[in-house]
């Protein structure tokens, strides 16, 4: 804004976009479904952000009435992802309390209607580093 007061401070979007790919390079994000219609499905996160509803214009589809059209977007932070609730009619639990947004930690079982989604953080295999060591006879 112009009005002394505030200023707008400008920000590298390629900062953002090399904290995310060094994070999907390290890890593996998925959500499984432990209860509900859709029960053992599981789908990888594997981008910024993801929805997940019952509208077929969401990352994550869940046909249950249970579910609203647009129910949470599962976001990367700096700190991994969250999750924020869309103005979901039922609402949004995280581990049993009712949430708008929320950090996410491996094992968090978040429950849209009724469907439990538990959050699968898994560290993905370095390749080890491998050394040439010459032949001390040449």
């Amino acid at each position: 804004m112009r009005d002394g007061q505030t200023r707008q401070l400008e920000t590298d979007p390629s900062a953002g976009a090399d904290l995310f790919a060094s994070f999907a390079a390290n890890w593996r994000v998925s959500l499984v479904i432990l209860s509900g219609s859709a029960e053992g499905s599981e789908w990888e996160i594997d981008r910024r952000e993801a929805t997940v509803g019952r509208g077929n214009d969401n990352t994550i589809v869940i046909d249950d009435s249970s579910v609203s059209k647009q129910h949470v977007a599962f976001e990367f932070s700096d700190s991994g992802y969250r999750v924020r609730d869309l103005g979901s009619s039922n609402g949004t639990l995280l581990n049993g309390s009712e949430i708008r947004v929320a950090e996410l930690k491996h094992g968090d079982r978040i429950q849209l209607g009724e469907h439990t989604l538990q959050l699968i953080l898994e560290r993905r295999n370095a390749s080890p580093r491998t050394y040439v060591i010459p032949d001390g006879d040449q």
